[in-house]
């Protein structure tokens, strides 16, 4: 309980940062890290068919969804900092992270 309270502590300190990036920033030319164009790759090989600007909470965090999402992941051990931890994703991109919006994904 600690240790996930402090996962979604930066969690929520990231979403902010990332949150005035991406709204002063137009998104097609904003690069988070080095390798965003291989995580989009992996992303998109592993998750075909996910719909990402209405995201549905039971394909994050269903045991099926889990099964997928773990491997791909630790892919990223070594190349992506704190690559195993949380973040706050908003379910509609259209709207603001508020609480009804907003999910946790581990």
């Amino acid at each position: 309980p600690r240790v996930e309270l402090a996962w979604a502590m930066k969690a929520h300190q990231h979403a902010q940062v990332y949150f005035n990036l991406i709204s002063s920033v137009d998104p097609k030319f904003l690069k988070l890290t080095k390798v965003d164009d291989q995580i989009y790759g992996e992303f998109r090989k592993t998750f075909r068919d996910l719909k990402i600007d209405v995201l549905d909470p039971e394909e994050l965090k269903s045991e099926p969804a889990k099964e997928k999402w773990r491997p791909f992941c630790l892919r990223f051990e070594g190349v992506v900092e704190d690559f195993n931890y949380g973040t706050l994703l908003r379910l509609d991109c259209r709207k603001d992270y508020t609480e009804e919006n907003t999910i946790f994904g581990e």
